[in-house]
């Protein structure tokens, strides 16, 4: 290995080392500035990304045994021979995937950033901020241990809320922040626990067989997706309880139902991060879990199916509610957890002897990423433009604003599946994987949302780009300036052919990938169902045609719950300030002001108390003193003649 692969952790310092340049030094004094340093350190880390996967599969190239390194580690914390912590860079074919995935997007939003914030007050906070983000999804990626990869998982959670809260006074932007927060936390707490769980029994193992001597610590991933271990906590009875409740934590940053209700209101902070968060940090850190740990999923099985099975409801019911969104930011956000659960549930299909759906499901990350980095940057460009996100206020803009709508066309082909973009590809070998490993429910599932996703991007396509210009704004609009559209164009040109990278030779559950799971019938019917819903969406949409109008009033009451998101939002509420609060918080919060604060308070009026006694007995009067020592004289006395007597 080369210098890039000794030096590899200077991929997440760099965002670092500019997060604190950026925000201690350069921002106070030059917010354009500030935007320049934070986009080149993310462009620096994007190229080192790229330069360690050239490296890699030049040394170990496709078809060959490509092991995994620690290439960077030290001790960082240590409690027992056998239980320490260690910080370190992993280096294998997941994390190089995900290290290129999240600099380079990370780097063109940056960019975009730089014209997108340009009249905005605290941009320097925001590359700040941004620097952070992108630090703390690549510490999580690269983590060797679990409890690395845990500690990330929270400065990802922290970046987030600060981001999301960007434009803290808006009552609304303060409010999606902190139910982003609170809602991820909740699920973090199962991910800890699932942590101690692995890590305690671990602990146990290596103490009882001994092979602590070779290095190997509790909390390693390649101690934990070995197969003696699996066996070892499966022999426990503890292998499916860890990996459910690391699931749950992994359904909460990924937003699977229910943890989903954050997402959408994530969109209250800057474009540029909703394109971050959708694309390349947060909400892919729950499927890059469950795939580092797809050793110790597939050995529970039916941890595998939780996830699968809940992957694909995820993936329906997004995509159901998507086709009801009227706001261009919050169609994209529900899109992005239709597509979460296509990922998980491919993840949930796999085995490790039949392991397409893995491989299938790190694809479609790829290449979800750049088509939804486009589709919200291209979102960001037309919001930046007619300055709203209401898709009825749009029309026309495909005229005035030329070079965004080709991006956004071939983003939507992308995310479609339409042939040869890139979306195709990486859609086709989850249905595959889901055929093919004998879940035809999941399948049909699959198939179904390729039409309901064709219907609703192609729906927001239509009303936002084609007919009349809705709105005054929407009249005058013009394309976005140069430093916005150069990360368009170059997204566009990589949603167009990253599908064509044969994934199964770089990315792979053990040695081979296994047959592809169906035949030329899967892309026949995954082209038409989206040739179906680009067809009804053409004929809802197009023009000034009333049948969307007709089927919204056919179908009533069903669409006002589908456009409410089913009322899960007022459920979540009504279980909180109903339930949860009076009859669970209240009573804690009893105990700790009157039990816990009264056992503080009462030790301090004890204290007090003894001082005021205390006081007493310094009058200042020396005849006082003379008669308590005298007395004190006379009764030490009796004492003693009492006891020697």
């Amino acid at each position: 290995m080369g210098f890039v692969f000794e030096h590899s952790w200077l991929i997440p310092a760099l965002p670092f080392f500019s997060f604190l340049i950026v925000g201690l030094i350069v921002s106070p004094l030059s917010r354009r500035a500030a935007g320049v340093v934070a986009t080149l350190s993310i462009f620096a880390s994007a190229v080192l990304a790229c330069w360690l996967c050239w490296e890699y599969f030049h040394l170990y190239p496709p078809g060959s045994h490509q092991p995994t390194f620690v290439a960077w580690n030290f001790e960082w914390l240590r409690y027992y021979q056998f239980l320490s912590v260690n910080a370190g860079v992993l280096v294998d074919p997941p994390a190089i995937l995900l290290m290129v995935i999240v600099t380079v997007v990370s780097a063109f939003i940056h960019l975009y950033s730089i014209g997108y914030m340009a009249d905005d007050d605290g941009s320097g906070r925001y590359f700040t901020y941004l620097n952070l983000f992108t630090f703390s999804m690549l510490g999580l990626v690269v983590a060797p241990n679990i409890l690395q990869m845990y500690i990330f998982w929270e400065l990802v959670g922290i970046s987030s809320f600060l981001l999301i809260g960007f434009y803290y006074k808006k009552r609304s932007a303060v409010a999606a922040s902190k139910k982003a927060f609170i809602v991820t936390r909740f699920a973090d707490v199962f991910f800890l626990i699932g942590i101690l769980l692995l890590g305690y029994h671990g602990f146990q193992i290596l103490s009882e067989s001994g092979a602590g001597q070779t290095g190997v610590q509790a909390f390693d991933f390649l101690f934990l997706n070995h197969p003696a271990t699996l066996s070892a906590l499966a022999d426990r009875g503890i292998l499916t309880a860890a990996c459910i409740l690391i699931f749950i934590g992994a359904a909460g940053k990924s937003a699977m139902f229910p943890l989903h209700i954050w997402l959408p209101d994530a969109m209250e902070g800057p474009t540029p991060v909703s394109a971050l968060i959708h694309a390349a940090t947060m909400v892919v850190a729950g499927i890059y879990l469950v795939a580092r740990l797809f050793a110790a999923f597939a050995a529970s099985g039916t941890a595998l199916l939780v996830a699968a099975y809940v992957g694909a409801f995820t993936c329906l019911f997004a995509a159901v509610i998507a086709c009801t969104q009227n706001d261009i930011k919050r169609v994209l956000a529900f899109s992005t957890l239709s597509q979460l659960g296509y990922m998980m549930f491919a993840l949930g299909v796999s085995t490790m002897d039949n392991p397409l759906g893995y491989t299938a499901s790190l694809f479609h990350l790829f290449t979800h990423a750049f088509f939804k980095a486009l589709l919200f940057l291209g979102a960001g460009a037309v919001i930046h433009a007619v300055h709203t996100n209401e898709i009825w206020s749009m029309g026309g803009l495909a005229k005035r604003m030329p070079i965004t709508h080709i991006t956004f066309l071939i983003a939507t082909l992308a995310i479609v599946g339409v042939p040869p973009l890139s979306g195709f590809f990486s859609k086709d070998l989850i249905l595959a994987a889901a055929l093919g490993n004998n879940h035809p429910t999941i399948f049909a599932v699959g198939l179904l949302v390729a039409g309901i996703t064709a219907f609703y991007m192609f729906r927001i396509y239509f009303v936002t780009f084609w007919g009349k210009a809705r709105s005054e704004a929407s009249k005058s609009a013009h394309e976005a300036p140069l430093v916005m559209l150069v990360p368009l164009i170059v997204l566009a040109v990589f949603a167009a052919v990253s599908g064509f990278v044969p994934m199964g030779d770089f990315v792979r559950a053990g040695e081979e990938v296994g047959e592809h799971g169906g035949s030329i019938l899967i892309p026949i019917l995954a082209a038409a169902f989206g040739l179906i819903g680009i067809t009804v969406a053409w004929l809802f949409y197009s023009g000034e045609s009333p049948l969307s109008q007709l089927v919204v009033n056919r179908l009533g009451k069903a669409y006002t719950i589908i456009s409410s998101k089913f009322y899960i939002d007022e459920i979540y509420l009504f279980v909180t300030q109903r339930i949860i609060f009076p009859y669970i918080g209240a009573p804690i919060a009893w105990f700790d002001r009157h039990v816990v604060d009264g056992a503080v308070n009462l030790t301090a009026n004890l204290t007090r108390l003894g001082g005021v006694v205390l006081s007493l007995l310094q009058t200042g009067q020396a005849q006082t003193y003379g008669v308590w020592l005298v007395n004190g004289a006379i009764v030490l006395a009796l004492c003693i003649w009492l006891f020697t007597k």
